[in-house]
């Protein structure tokens, strides 16, 4: 299943799109939310993929939130049920910017 990986991290996959796959076969080969899978690449449900390029895949045990305009640290972290100094502690640089992606790793 995962012979298509090309780079890990500790918080996704990054996995070559081959001919015929589509965002939901990727989503249920790899057991994940598809608009979750979307969101992460910065695509829409029904934008085209296409053979070679590349997708972070999220792994299970990561929680992930992408930031919307007016979100605040305490928001954030409470999305995640963890202090703010563990939330800043898993992500390098925190903008709170919209479309930041945040991720914790449980």
């Amino acid at each position: 299943m995962f012979k298509d990986v090309k780079i890990e991290s500790p918080y996704y996959f990054v996995y070559e799109i081959k001919k015929g796959d589509s965002l939901y076969k990727i989503s249920k080969e790899f057991d994940v939310n598809t608009k979750l899978l979307s969101e992460l690449n910065g695509l829409n449900m029904d934008d085209y993929i296409y053979p070679g390029q590349m997708l972070l895949v999220p792994k299970k045990d990561v929680s992930y939130y992408i930031t919307k305009d007016g979100d605040t640290l305490e928001l954030v972290s409470n999305i995640f049920g963890v202090s703010v100094d563990k939330l800043v502690e898993s992500n390098k640089t925190v903008y709170l910017l919209p479309e930041q992606m945040i991720y914790y790793k449980k």
